[in-house]
């Protein structure tokens, strides 16, 4: 987890920056990834809270590279953070 923590996350639809993985999401059945997850943006310095998270299906991983993962992505669709998962230094 901490190797992809690092890695600079890059689409390749329009070659934009999306950030930095902050979460991973398991299938609780077979152990495999389904999702990288990347947290929204501050807004106003984070006293407007935080844009929707990236979602990237592990499906759309192409390339995972010594400084950079390159996804297609497209927005399928928003998700919020959910309630029963705070980040560190939260809740």
């Amino acid at each position: 987890m901490e190797d992809l923590r690092r890695k600079d996350v890059i689409n390749l639809y329009n070659g934009g920056y999306l950030g930095r993985i902050c979460d991973l999401e398991f299938d609780p059945d077979d152990a495999s990834l389904k999702e990288l997850i990347i947290y929204g943006r501050l807004r106003w310095f984070g006293l407007l809270g935080r844009e929707d998270d990236i979602v990237i299906r592990w499906q759309d991983v192409e390339v995972i590279g010594d400084d950079s993962i390159l996804v297609r992505f497209r927005q399928y669709g928003s998700r919020t953070r959910r309630a029963e998962a705070p980040r560190r230094g939260q809740g």
